[in-house]
């Protein structure tokens, strides 16, 4: 997985019902994109150290803007 500073992390829910995370990168670990990430999540805005795993996606920030 890469990620940049900008970008969206989706996190999918499998359980139903169970809504998605989504949150923003602020800080990558690896100049070439690579984890782990350093997040702002959605709605609160507290951070945390993300290794991603499972049902997580990247929205690039250029496609979260236009």
């Amino acid at each position: 997985m890469e990620a940049h500073v900008g970008d969206r992390i989706i996190v999918r829910s499998t359980h139903q019902g169970e809504p998605d995370r989504i949150g923003q990168v602020i800080e990558c670990a690896e100049p070439g994109g690579g984890p782990p990430y350093r997040v702002r999540w959605e709605p609160d805005g507290h951070t945390g150290l993300f290794y991603p795993a499972g049902t997580v996606s990247v929205m690039p920030a250029e496609a979260a803007h236009g």
